[in-house]
């Protein structure tokens, strides 16, 4: 039996081209800046987000905390989604690692924060009993809003009133790529308002390591020495940069094709009997929904992974499914097909 892996696109395994590209890259020393590889990665990441300059880390998490060490200051605040990835799955690092306060302003179930609720909770500098509020975060795509995209429109917004109150604003673009496809816009027009914005190459490009954080070459140069102090500073490693400059090369366009299959799974789940889904909410490659109510998330998780599906879960009464490169519409049916006869058991 087929095992379906829909728990994340970070499963997706590089392609060929990708393989061959690693087997011949061009290295050297890129703690001295003597790579290649990751000099033209850069490069082109810098290019296609719209900013001076960008900085190659070993993962999403290493570049939004990068982020927040080069824009804050210990004791500052930031504010940041309450569904936001940076909160929920990042361990904490802005904080403990950071020295600034996180402070949650609540997410839609469309991703969005209300821009009068988040200048609402800007606090002060003048006030001696508030931590300054110096940096937004925002999320696009937003991940525990089932891939939601935000718009060029909605980012300009938010990002103009905290720039007004002298705040920086930084976008987890983990996923941009994908908003880009579904909006049908160039990246740069989603992160033209932010600071910096930074996007993995991991996920649905399906290179195998690596994120990229973008901004104004003065930022850069203090996120790369940051980077250093966590450990992220990396030595020939155009051998994995050269994978990363196939996916942005080759493999944005093809994310329609992860959007198509999301859909035709969310609009096969309301077919099954019990079975909550949102076909309008997905716009891009994570469908959110929910079991019979006679079966938790987890139980059901268990019981899909015993005929070979995997999903993730997200808390609550939600399972998590994200598609990639790997699946196609016959693995889609298939699993429709698995998950009907799970609901028969029930």
């Amino acid at each position: 039996m087929k095992t379906i892996d829909l728990r994340s696109d970070t499963i997706t395994h590089p392609t060929e081209e990708m393989r061959q590209a690693m087997g011949t890259a061009a290295v050297g020393d890129d703690v001295f800046g003597e790579d290649p590889s990751i000099n033209r990665l850069e490069g082109l990441a810098a290019r296609m987000l719209g900013k001076e300059a960008a900085l190659f880390t070993p993962s999403g998490t290493m570049s939004n905390l990068v982020a927040v060490l080069a824009h804050t200051r210990p004791g500052n605040e930031i504010l940041i989604g309450s569904e936001a990835h940076m909160l929920w799955n990042e361990v904490g690092g802005a904080s403990a690692l950071g020295g600034v306060v996180m402070r949650t302003v609540p997410n839609g179930e469309d991703g969005l924060i209300d821009l009068d609720v988040m200048e609402a909770a800007i606090r002060p500098h003048n006030n001696l009993h508030y931590p300054p509020t110096t940096m937004l975060c925002l999320e696009n795509t937003h991940n525990r809003c089932g891939g939601a995209v935000l718009t060029p429109e909605y980012t300009s917004g938010m990002a103009t009133v905290a720039h007004q109150h002298g705040m920086t604003v930084h976008l987890d673009g983990a996923r941009i790529f994908n908003a880009a496809v579904a909006l049908g816009v160039p990246a740069a027009e989603l992160s033209q308002d932010a600071d910096s914005v930074c996007f993995c190459v991991s996920k649905g490009l399906s290179a195998p390591v690596g994120s990229l954080l973008c901004g104004r070459m003065e930022f850069v140069e203090k996120a790369r020495k940051w980077r250093k102090m966590l450990g992220g500073g990396m030595r020939q490693a155009g051998v994995i940069a050269a994978a990363g400059i196939i996916a942005l090369d080759n493999m944005v366009a093809r994310l329609a094709e992860d959007h198509t299959t999301a859909q035709r799974l969310a609009h096969g789940l309301i077919r099954i009997p019990a079975f909550t889904s949102w076909p309008e909410r997905v716009q891009t490659n994570i469908i959110m929904f929910e079991p019979p109510a006679l079966s938790t998330a987890p139980d059901f998780i268990r019981a899909m992974a015993s005929r070979g599906v995997r999903f993730s879960y997200p808390g609550g009464r939600r399972v998590r499914a994200v598609t990639h490169r790997m699946v196609g519409d016959e693995d889609i049916d298939e699993t429709l097909n698995r998950i009907e006869a799970q609901a028969a058991s029930i």
